[in-house]
């Protein structure tokens, strides 16, 4: 991948304020990147190295878009949206998840990611439509589903190698390891993660487009009501492609315009990546102040006596 300089900048904040007062703090970095890897803004250090977790799964969805399991199946831009999502386990969610596996022909049995606690079935998992999608790509190329999670998998394989071929590395140079639902996830640096989403975002692919229709077309199968990237697509219809990942990292992609934003929040505050995400779509002019002033109702003010509030900006290059 071609990379620029190393660039560096003064990191984010986020203060948790009980009635006005500094009760936490969250340190935060954020880089913006275009579909070539350049960095345009950056605050903090745009090297850090994190694992992109969920923000992962539009990539590894190209699995089923590029091998014609969309088309051998009949599956549908919401069963393509389930598979790249982080969804609640709500029913229609779960079903959608089901429908996936009904199409190919296998059993719910074959999943394996875990059950959520309380619940009956791994389908209710949040990754349940990512491990359907990979299971539906095994079952078109006759691939073995017992071990469809190890790395050296074929599947497996065949996501890395798209992976590496957006950002233009060799396979052999990512570091992995498994997610908390037993998949490959990589370790990357922000900077790269944000080239991802701009090449996502940047209408370029048509694998990667019908990926980006699909998420926008049916956000509430993304994550769900009241979630930060359902609610944010919503105000920001055909303009914004959102996922979160795990211990603060969150991506979003600039739709027509090639750019990505990627948070990570070094102590992996859910709340502190949300608060910073919509101060810097603010900030960029990607979001309108109505979307930012309802995002900030939902996902800032935390109640009664506590908000959010962050200090520092993106300094652009």
């Amino acid at each position: 991948m071609t990379m620029g300089k190393r660039t560096q900048a003064t990191p984010l904040e986020v203060r948790l304020l009980r009635e006005g007062i500094v009760e936490s703090q969250h340190i935060v970095q954020a880089v913006v990147c275009d579909e070539r890897g350049r960095v345009l803004s950056v605050a903090g250090n745009s090297e850090t190295a994190a694992f992109v977790r969920s923000a992962l799964k539009p990539f590894q969805a190209l699995a089923v878009t590029t091998t014609g399991t969309l088309e051998r199946y009949n599956l549908s831009d919401r069963d393509l949206a389930i598979i790249a999502s982080s969804h609640q386990g709500k029913i229609e969610q779960v079903r959608q998840a089901f429908n996936i596996l009904w199409r190919a022909d296998l059993d719910p049995t074959a999943l394996q990611c875990p059950i959520p606690q309380g619940k009956k079935s791994p389908l209710e998992y949040n990754c349940s439509g990512k491990h359907a999608g990979m299971l539906a790509v095994c079952q078109q190329r006759h691939w073995p589903l017992n071990n469809y999670l190890e790395r050296k998998h074929p599947v497996q394989q065949l996501i890395l190698g798209k992976v590496a071929e957006l950002l233009r590395m060799p396979s052999e140079e990512f570091l992995s390891a498994h997610d908390d639902c037993g998949a490959p996830t990589y370790l990357m640096q922000i900077s790269q993660m944000a080239s991802l989403y701009a090449i996502l975002a940047s209408s370029n692919n048509v694998d990667m487009e019908r990926i980006v229709r699909a998420m926008t077309h049916h956000p509430a199968m993304v994550a769900g009501e009241g979630e930060f990237d359902t609610e944010l697509m919503r105000l920001a219809p055909g303009e914004l492609v959102s996922k979160s990942g795990a211990e603060g990292v969150q991506c979003v992609g600039r739709l027509g315009e090639g750019m990505g934003l990627t948070i990570k929040v070094m102590d992996g505050a859910k709340r502190a990546k949300y608060a910073v995400a919509i101060h810097l779509l603010q900030q960029m002019g990607w979001i309108s102040p109505s979307a930012a002033e309802s995002l900030s109702e939902r996902f800032m003010t935390l109640g009664k006596y506590k908000r959010l509030e962050v200090i520092g900006e993106l300094s652009f290059l």
